[in-house]
């Protein structure tokens, strides 16, 4: 070994039988995987053309990891749903929230629970005990691939999308509290997608089971759920900000003008997500060019507020046709990651 901190080991290829070539494994690495003789590890060849090898036991799903998060009375509970969101997310299968004092705050009990129904995909609560409180994750990888719960993300997100446009100049507070409660829903979604990503990248069995073809991936589909994710909270900016207005009628022009500029932004968004699908660069690359022409659009639609909204109802429109921009912009990010991942069907190697 070179340098104190490197994990690389240097070994010789070896040839035997006259035409296969061997190279041994590290010892400490064999028993730290619970390998022996006769043991089963797969060989994937990356796109960089190295190769990485992992353990094949069949018993490998039977090892659940565990997570025990030790909390006390200087403990906030947001400090301790951090705690087990970072634990969800780094792949534990079992978090055990425990307390050396003779019961556990119900403030962290309850907002444990809490988060956990709302947020934790595939999680229950497997026991609650007065000094402890466990949860599970029952939802294995093959259950739900990244593009599922993706896809899932999408059709929630635009859907919100639609249902905020449908607020502005009324004043049902109850449509606008079941988009943010569809908003838990996308969250829901993407800290499961990020859970997967993690152990994906580092572990080719969850990364085929995810349906990913290599580790490459996953920075895209980090990046594009992240996007997903901020349209959703902008869907929720739509509403609260329709809810702000007046009670006076809005203007025709008003509401067509935003009409129009949103359905030019989820056009942006919902072909983004169409060309990540289908791997179509051509069309992500369409989609950049109509996420410009929405930019350009909303110096007029400024105008439009200005002009015909009530003085009083300007900044709250303002900042709607801010969200319904930002939408566009999301769906330009998501299809410029297309494009990187893509590209490779578009040029020839000299």
């Amino acid at each position: 070994m070179s340098g104190k901190n490197v994990l690389e080991e240097m070994r010789k290829i070896q040839l035997t039988g006259g035409s296969t070539f061997i190279v041994s494994l590290p010892k400490t690495w064999v028993q730290q995987m619970g390998l022996e003789k006769g043991s089963l590890v797969s060989i994937v060849k990356s796109d960089d053309m190295s190769l990485r090898i992992q353990s094949k036991e069949l018993d490998r799903g039977d090892k659940p990891r565990r997570a025990i998060i030790s909390v006390s009375s200087d403990d906030s509970p947001e400090s301790v749903v951090r705690r087990v969101v970072s634990a969800y997310l780094l792949g534990y299968n079992i978090i055990q929230v425990r307390t050396p004092e003779s019961r556990m705050n119900s403030a962290y009990r309850y907002a444990v629970k809490d988060f956990t129904r709302k947020k934790l995909v595939g999680t229950e609560i497997l026991s609650d005990l007065p000094q402890e409180l466990t949860l599970q994750v029952l939802l294995s990888y093959s259950d739900l691939s990244v593009k599922d719960a993706l896809r899932r993300m999408g059709i929630i997100a635009a859907s919100m999308h639609r249902e905020a446009i449908s607020t502005i100049g009324s004043d049902d507070a109850r449509i606008a509290k079941e988009i943010i409660s569809m908003d838990d829903e996308v969250d829901r979604f993407s800290f499961y997608i990020i859970r997967l990503l993690k152990v994906a990248v580092s572990d080719g069995l969850v990364l085929r089971e995810s349906g990913l073809r290599s580790p490459r991936e996953c920075l895209g589909y980090r990046l594009i759920t992240k996007s997903v994710e901020r349209m959703a909270d902008h869907a929720v900016n739509i509403a609260r900000n329709s809810l702000a207005l007046t009670m006076i009628n809005l203007e025709q022009e008003v509401l067509d003008e935003l009409g129009s500029l949103s359905g030019m932004a989820l056009r942006v968004f919902e072909e983004a997500v169409e060309a990540l699908f289908d791997g179509d660069y051509a069309l992500a690359d369409e989609v950049l060019v109509r996420a410009e022409e929405t930019r350009r659009m909303e110096g007029e639609a400024v105008q439009k507020i200005i002009k015909y909204a009530a003085a009083e109802d300007v900044p709250a429109l303002r900042l709607i046709l801010e969200s319904i921009i930002r939408t566009a912009e999301y769906g330009a990010d998501i299809a410029e990651v297309v494009l990187n991942m893509t590209i490779g069907g578009e040029i020839e190697e000299g």
